[in-house]
């Protein structure tokens, strides 16, 4: 099995991408959301990233069939 190497940087560079953009866009609340977040109990948080892998698999799925 061959890894293609374009695609691993391409999704690396949009996952920086999507990483940082809240930080830029929304710097001024951003301590106040990361306080929010840290006061949330571990299960909350757990259910908020699974949420997440499940969204991102799914639009990759989709993506990958057009």
């Amino acid at each position: 099995m061959e890894l293609d190497w374009q695609l691993i940087f391409i999704a690396l560079g949009l996952a920086f991408l999507l990483e940082g953009l809240p930080y830029f866009v929304l710097a001024e609340r951003m301590p106040g959301i990361l306080l929010t977040l840290a006061s949330r109990p571990p299960r909350s948080l757990r259910i908020l990233g699974l949420t997440s892998i499940i969204l991102g698999v799914l639009l990759v799925a989709l993506g990958r069939s057009f």
